[in-house]
This record gives C-alpha cells, sequence and structure tokens, in this order.
C-alpha cells in the first residue's frame, strides 16, 4: 500500500479518530491530557423534531397572537443542554428578512419592531418543549412567513408559520391623478392613510373576494399589479381569463403608478358628524378634535366599512382632503348596486360631513 494510505489505516485504527453519527457530533473539551471520554461527546443518537402551525394563523392590527411552535426529541433521553431558540421573520422567497429574538434558558433579546413585543410561551406539554412565539401589539408589517429555528450544538432544525392579518385591500390615488406616485411614495402615502403597502396575498384575497380594479398599483415587493373579475378591453383585453395582472418589477426610482394599500381592523371606532349647512376641510378637523377625536385616514374608513359594518349615505372629508362615504346595504340615491366605499375624489370647495376616528 502507498506510504499515505497505511499512515491513515493506522490512524483510525488508533482511535484517536472520532466517527461521526449521523453527521453530528459536539465537540466540548479538546485537551491532549484529558480522558479519551472527554475530548468528545458524542451525539446521542435521538433525533431532534420541529413541528410548527402548518394552517395560517389570523390575527388583525393591535391584537396579541400566538405562533405555534414546539419541538422534542425521539427517542426522548431525559434532559438536554440549554438549546436556542430563534425567530426570523422572512420574505415570500423564504430568504431572511429581519431576525425576531432569540432565547436561550430565560435568557431573551428581541430586535428592531418586536423589542418590548415578543416572547416565548412558558407553557408545553410533557413530551414537547415549547418554542411558541407571542407577539404582543400586532402591527400591519407583521403580516407574513416566520421561521421558528431550533438549535441544539450542530443540530439545527426549523419550521415556517404564515401569519397572516384580517383585513382590505383598496386602491389609492393621490389628489393630483392617476400614476403619479414611484414606489417609496407609494409606500408613503400608504403609510399617510393609516395603512401599508399591500403583498401579493392579500391582493389575491382581495381579488378572490369580488376587487376589479383596471389601474395598476405598486406592492410591497416592488411589482405592479391589478386585480381584473370582469375581463375587458381597456383593461389587458377581453380574452384574458379574470386574474391578477402583472406588470412585473419596476423600477422604484422612475417609474409611477397609482398603489394598493392594506389596513386592518380598528383599535378605535370611526362616526360621522355634520352641521345643517355642512363643513369645510379645516372646520371639519376641528369638529372631530371638538369630539375628542381626529378625521379619519382612508384606511380607517374601510376598514370600519368591513369589519364594523358602517354604512352611511351621506358624504364626508377624510384626512387626506378626499371626501367618501361607505354603503354596506346598497339603496336608491347611494351610488351603484354594489357595496363599497364610493369617493366623490378631492374636491377644492364644497362643505360636506365629515368621518373622525377615536380610539378606544
Amino acid at each position: 500500500l502507498p506510504l499515505l494510505l497505511k499512515a491513515t489505516l493506522l490512524h483510525l485504527a488508533s482511535g484517536s479518530y472520532h466517527p461521526f453519527h449521523n453527521g453530528f457530533y459536539y465537540n466540548h473539551i479538546m485537551n491532549d491530557n484529558s480522558d479519551e471520554q472527554d475530548k468528545v461527546d458524542y451525539f446521542s443518537g435521538s433525533r431532534l423534531v420541529v413541528e410548527a402551525s402548518r394552517d395560517p394563523v389570523y390575527s388583525y392590527n393591535g391584537a396579541n397572537v400566538t405562533l405555534p411552535c414546539r419541538y422534542r426529541y425521539e427517542p426522548d433521553q431525559g434532559p438536554k443542554r440549554k438549546i436556542r431558540i430563534k425567530w426570523s421573520k422572512l420574505r415570500d422567497d423564504y430568504t431572511k428578512e429581519q431576525d425576531v429574538m432569540v432565547a436561550i434558558g430565560k435568557t431573551l433579546v428581541a430586535f428592531g419592531d418586536f423589542k418590548g413585543r415578543a416572547h416565548i410561551l412558558q407553557a408545553g406539554e410533557a413530551s414537547w418543549h415549547e418554542a411558541s412565539l407571542v407577539i404582543s401589539d400586532v402591527r400591519l408589517k407583521d403580516d407574513g412567513k416566520f421561521r421558528c429555528e431550533v438549535i441544539d450544538g450542530l443540530e439545527d432544525e426549523s419550521d415556517v408559520v404564515d401569519l397572516r392579518l384580517q383585513g382590505i385591500v383598496f386602491p389609492y390615488q393621490p389628489p393630483r391623478g392617476q400614476y403619479r406616485l414611484n414606489f417609496h411614495e407609494a409606500e408613503r402615502v400608504c403609510q399617510d392613510q393609516g395603512a401599508i403597502l399591500a403583498n401579493f396575498h392579500q391582493l389575491f384575497q382581495a381579488w378572490s373576494e369580488g376587487l376589479d380594479w383596471c389601474n395598476a398599483g405598486w406592492l410591497a415587493d416592488g411589482t405592479v399589479q391589478y386585480p381584473i373579475r370582469l375581463p375587458r378591453k381597456p383593461c389587458g383585453g377581453v380574452h384574458l381569463a379574470p386574474g391578477i395582472r402583472s406588470y412585473g418589477p419596476r423600477h422604484r426610482h422612475l417609474h409611477r403608478f397609482d398603489a394598493f394599500c392594506f389596513s386592518s381592523a380598528l383599535k378605535g371606532e370611526v362616526f360621522y358628524l355634520d352641521r345643517p349647512a355642512g363643513m369645510t376641510l379645516e372646520e371639519a378637523k376641528q369638529s372631530c378634535q371638538d369630539a375628542g377625536a381626529e378625521i379619519a385616514r382612508v384606511g380607517q374608513l374601510y376598514s370600519a366599512w368591513k369589519f364594523a359594518g358602517l354604512d352611511r349615505c351621506s358624504a364626508g372629508w377624510l384626512a387626506d382632503g378626499s371626501v367618501r362615504y361607505p354603503i354596506v346595504t346598497p339603496r336608491a340615491n347611494c351610488g351603484p348596486a354594489e357595496p363599497g366605499v364610493r369617493s366623490f375624489g378631492f374636491p377644492r370647495k364644497g362643505r360636506f360631513g365629515v368621518f373622525c376616528y377615536r380610539e378606544r
């Protein structure tokens, strides 16, 4: 045999080589003066199993939510060393978007917007160890995929939980007209209306519930799309099937479109105020303040229409200077035959009522 091969065989036979078991081993103390037992702690042979919720978890803005995740060893061989639990928020393509929190024993560190809002659920079954993530005061941008990762030495297992906020998607154009927003401006106008840019699954859900809109708008991933229920010539043609039309990714600074915004259920209430002679926009804002509230934003009006059943056949000012009214039960002299939020646009003059928003 060649000299190198002989040396390798002698090395293996000498017992100084420690074989991998299932691809894992734990190296605790590498000290030639220590006993062989102390040098390497072999993987015990039990398998780490992580299990998360297979179904999406639904919540809404301002609520508390638990994302189920647990782990165990098969077979269970008694107490283990302290493991590390790591939660991350993912993009739609499952790449990491941001760290949420890391926990080792009772020590927990949360990151970014999750500071003070994230912790690990303490309960658990006898055969399972708890790794569920509790998020308090859920925010609109929490919607999405979360990875639950359990790390024990060199062994690392994970699963994904999908958090979906119950909400509503609405198209938005600024006062100066159609197709005036680049991506960053679209993000800002949605935030100004108590909302965020919608993602694709939110737009798809809205389409499945009946949203039909022929103007293209930005989504949160930088793509431009629009939902069509009734195919027609100005909206991609009559020969295309109903669905979500896509322009694909667009240049976030140079290209300009409308926006699709997403708003969730409200912590407070939207209510209507009026005077016999109506109000100007400035008078409307003051009337809301006098009532211990603020003038409502567009996203708040849509949310109150969808989740609180707000139905009002009287037009009112909103914070962006638009005049709108919500109809749950269509009737004569209240617009089209379908439920929806009607718009009078952005009148420069006129006297109307006002929709106000008050936190509970």
